[in-house]
């Protein structure tokens, strides 16, 4: 369940001016390091995070990932973005953004209210279904400046959210530069990367609304999207879902399917004619989940098993120990230790 995703060319001519060799970061990557005649390079969610951790290697300068993400040149958008620029309010540029990202890379955008947040708040996420190790920090940095990017300059005057949250630390050559470039608060070492606003902020409207060029837009995206969610798996679909709904709870093939707009009878069908069961896709989510919340230092071990749908913290461990051949604790001191020396 390892689909393949399109990385434009402009992302890396864009890393070549700012001085990384995009060359070399696609080997690092294990990628082609050509083009061959293509517009798009494709990369499973493993090579996108490969190529980014090779990115920060490759430069000292502690802003890069947000310098990537700042592209004030409109010409140099793709469709996803220009979606989000000629759209009607900065709400609906984040459900534009959000509806079609996942063309273009292997992450959800997700728009939440009171999801940690204040009742007069939204919080935006990026998300990776299918990833099994953490994003790596600098492409957060890029994902989040993209976001504020098309905000900026779609509302045409300053703006900034109310707070950010990020798992990542301060970097230590420059502790300020995210406060400085998002314009508010900044807490470090959050258990989730989320941009929060002002639930009042949805309605402000965009100078640079075009209903026309929209128009012209959105049938091209929606006709590639459609394509998309054809091209996956049942088995990816549901393991997204799974991710999606999985907090605090347990749930059932029931649930999965209305999520996904099927009966659960079509969704068992469909699970049975790939060969897979709606239990081993669970077990599968949970595992690569699990991974992912290991690595959040902020996150209690017992906090895990509840974010996973374990009721019994100790059902949890006892699964662990199964899927890796050791304890939650155990496994977290291996993994995240030589990961916080490298983001040191």
């Amino acid at each position: 369940m390892n689909r393949l995703f399109r990385i434009s060319s402009l992302q890396l001519r864009r890393l070549d001016e700012l001085g990384v060799s995009s060359r070399a970061v696609l080997r690092a990557a294990g990628v082609a390091d050509a083009l061959d005649g293509s517009d798009r390079l494709l990369f499973t969610t493993e090579q996108l995070f490969a190529m980014w951790n090779a990115v920060r290697a490759s430069s000292p300068a502690p802003s890069l990932g947000l310098e990537i993400g700042t592209e004030q040149r409109v010409e140099r958008y793709d469709p996803v973005a220009m979606a989000g620029l000629y759209a009607q309010t900065f709400g609906d540029a984040v459900e534009r953004l959000a509806r079609y990202k996942r063309l273009t890379c292997p992450e959800e955008i997700t728009l939440t209210r009171g999801a940690g947040c204040a009742p007069d708040e939204v919080c935006v996420r990026f998300g990776f279904p299918l990833a099994t190790a953490d994003e790596p920090p600098l492409f957060v940095d890029v994902c989040f400046a993209w976001v504020m990017t098309i905000a900026r300059r779609g509302l045409g005057v300053p703006f900034s959210p109310h707070r950010v949250e990020l798992i990542q630390a301060a970097h230590p050559a420059d502790p300020g530069m995210h406060e400085r470039y998002f314009g508010c608060p900044v807490s470090y070492g959050a258990s989730r990367n989320a941009l929060i606003f002002g639930a009042e902020d949805l309605e402000r409207p965009f100078v640079t609304h075009n209903p026309e060029l929209l128009r012209l837009l959105t049938p091209h995206l929606d006709a590639e999207l459609t394509h998309y969610v054809d091209a996956r798996t049942t088995g990816d679909q549901v393991k997204g879902a799974l991710k999606r709904v999985l907090a605090g709870g347990r749930p059932a093939m029931t649930d999965v399917a209305k999520e996904l707009g099927l009966s659960a009878r079509t969704l068992q069908r469909r699970l049975n004619d790939e060969g897979v069961s709606f239990q081993q896709v669970l077990l599968d989510a949970r595992r690569e989940l699990a991974r992912h919340y290991l690595m959040q230092p902020s996150l209690e071990l017992n906090e895990a098993a509840y974010l996973l749908g374990y009721g019994d913290p100790n059902s949890f461990f006892r699964a662990f120990h199964e899927w890796e051949g050791t304890s939650p604790g155990a496994w977290r001191a291996q993994n995240l230790q030589p990961e916080l020396e490298r983001a040191g």
